[in-house]
């Protein structure tokens, strides 16, 4: 694939600092109950974990045609060695989506992660996960020293995207890290907290998020987690406000940008300044699979403010653009439900138009 530089600007660079697995997946009209037997529908092996899917969807919404990359992505992650899942499904699936594999690990200490699905076809393809970290919680994703070392062999980023699914310490060392205010040329932090740690996300390591990106379960969790962030009596998805809890990111943690995904009823958005408002839900004929659609949201969203931070405006001057990301990061999703699995159902760019 050839790539090319917008003129105007030089050309963006996106790290994502997470997991990789191999997703085993299972159709089933309904889930099983205790000491139930049931015949599925199907079984796909695929290539997936939350970072893997959100480099896949970086580097996909950065092709603006078949043979156009305006934006460099780059992973940093382990799997294990010799593993021959990550030689057929994982690199190969990376790296069709654009996306650099130089600094994932092949650890010899763990086996790749993995995550088992079951896709409920009766209640509109809604899943249910189960993860064995593997790699992701070994080796280099163990260290902030390498993970910083891998960095450095790579363009220096604009945006470091961030998930749940490595160590919470190295996860917090990465937000303080990047986050450090006295640092300039550092990268800004796309943070989506999934899944939620349960023992929660410290202030401090919060404070100076550039994007804070959570669905209705995980505003919910941090919010619980965060000391000063009250929710009240909320206790149920039906019962989000979002308008009041955004504005408790900003105001105690520095949060720049507040991401709050609703599903159906679409995505509320909030910057530091005081922009405020909700992008619709984009109606799809039939909801197939859920599994990386919040990841593609990410992916499209990162990628928005990678490009716009390379023409070297600061973050504060993205207002204006917020809404249109928004909506773009929101339709992508709305395609990525409409097919069975995880990177393979991430849109490229030039098919959303």
């Amino acid at each position: 694939m050839t790539t090319t530089t917008p003129p105007s600007c030089r050309k963006p660079q996106i790290s994502i600092i997470g997991s990789l697995n191999i997703d085993f997946v299972t159709a089933t009209p309904r889930c099983p109950g205790p000491g139930e037997t049931l015949t599925a529908t199907s079984l796909t092996v695929s290539a997936g974990g939350k970072g893997g899917n959100q480099a896949v969807a970086c580097g996909r919404s950065s092709f603006t045609s078949p043979t156009t990359q305006d934006v460099s992505v780059n992973m940093i992650g382990a799997v294990g060695a010799g593993d021959p899942y990550y030689t057929t499904l994982l690199q190969p699936a990376l790296e069709k989506s654009g996306v650099d594999t130089t600094s994932i690990e092949q650890s010899t200490v763990a086996q790749t992660g993995s995550a088992t699905i079951i896709v409920e076809e009766a209640i509109g393809g809604e899943n249910r996960i189960l993860v064995v970290p593997g790699a992701n919680h070994a080796g280099m994703l163990s260290s902030v020293e390498n993970i910083l070392t891998a960095l450095k062999s790579q363009p220096k980023p604009d945006i470091v995207v961030l998930q749940g699914e490595i160590p919470r310490t190295t996860t917090l060392d990465l937000l303080k890290y990047f986050n450090d205010t006295s640092i300039e040329d550092r990268a800004k932090v796309v943070f989506n907290p999934a899944p939620v740690f349960p023992e929660g996300i410290p202030l401090s390591a919060l404070q100076g998020t550039a994007v804070l990106i959570m669905n209705e379960t995980e505003v919910v969790q941090m919010a619980r987690s965060i000391e000063g962030l009250p929710i009240g009596d909320v206790v149920e998805s039906d019962d989000l406000q979002p308008e009041g809890l955004a504005p408790r990111f900003h105001e105690l943690a520095g949060v720049d940008i507040v991401l709050i995904t609703l599903g159906a009823k679409g995505v509320y958005f909030s910057t530091k300044s005081g922009r405020t408002g909700i992008v619709a839900g984009v109606k799809v004929a039939k909801v197939v699979d859920t599994t990386a659609a919040g990841d593609t949201f990410v992916g499209y969203f990162a990628t928005a403010v990678a490009r716009f931070l390379a023409t070297g405006q600061s973050l504060e001057a993205f207002d204006d653009d917020v809404e249109d990301a928004v909506s773009t990061a929101n339709a992508a999703a709305a395609m990525c439900v409409q097919t069975r699995g995880a990177m393979q159902s991430i849109p490229f760019a030039y098919d959303m138009e």
